[in-house]
């Protein structure tokens, strides 16, 4: 499967950093700060599939979506490169690690452990099933008719960005079904075959809690060479809600 992707160059650098969004994300959400880090290293964001404007697909696991992305660095000719995931990202770099150890340089997983979460998104699968988008004349109605499920503008307009008009009303860009069988599996645990020994930067929001102290403990038996940086008062959209103090991280650990 080929990925739609988006590269910012850096003509001084012969260094690749990917970036990989989470749950109902896309590339779009990382435009900035994709921007700011090109000014040290070329930087690639990458629509995982079912999202975004990448294609669509029924099959749909962390294995598959970490061999998309070895097949994109191969399409653009590219050996080895530091990625960066977030959340589902995140669990999709870790088995991408597992998979293409010798392709990485460094690694660094953003709030998300390789543990088993609780569901926490059902709602927002029932809305994009059940909100009739076609009928919306407007963004503005769409976001009254998902207000009566997420009361949070910022979650509604995160959310919203996966609509496209339509040719009556709008509708949605992400596989909806293909994520919601996926999704099971994609809180679970995340097996791995190897112990990893990527140099890895786990960078989380002190305020998020998906990253306890235990899960530190446990993620270093498997990640022999991880390192740990919370970010105060950020929860768990950590690049969006501090930006400076994620890109300070991220840069001081790569470069």
């Amino acid at each position: 499967m080929t990925l739609f992707h988006k590269v910012y160059p850096n003509e001084a650098s012969n260094d690749y950093l990917f970036i990989l969004h989470g749950l109902f994300g896309m590339l779009d959400n990382w435009h900035n700060m994709a921007r700011k880090l090109s000014a040290h290293i070329n930087v690639v964001t990458v629509d995982q599939r079912n999202h975004g404007q990448s294609p669509h697909s029924s099959e749909m696991s962390f294995e598959l979506m970490a061999n998309d992305l070895a097949l994109l660095m191969d399409e653009l000719k590219i050996e080895k490169a530091s990625i960066i995931g977030h959340s589902m990202g995140g669990k999709t770099v870790m088995k991408f690690a597992d998979l293409h150890p010798d392709r990485l340089q460094k690694l660094i997983v953003v709030d998300i452990a390789p543990k088993k979460y609780q569901p926490g998104h059902t709602a927002y699968f029932e809305a994009f099933k059940t909100v009739d988008f076609a009928a919306c004349e407007s963004r503005k109605d769409a976001d009254t008719a998902l207000a009566q499920i997420e009361s949070n503008i910022g979650v509604r307009q995160f959310l919203l960005k996966n609509l496209e008009k339509a040719d009556q009303g709008y509708q949605l860009k992400i596989n909806v079904s293909a994520i919601e069988a996926f999704y099971p599996d994609m809180i679970d645990v995340l097996h791995f075959q190897w112990i990893i020994s990527t140099t890895t930067l786990f960078l989380y929001g002190k305020k998020s809690g998906y990253i306890t102290e235990k899960d530190m403990v446990d993620i270093e038996e498997t990640f022999t060479d991880a390192e740990f940086v919370g970010i105060e008062d950020a929860g768990h959209w950590v690049h969006a809600e501090k930006p400076t103090e994620f890109y300070e991280a991220v840069v001081a650990f790569l470069f």
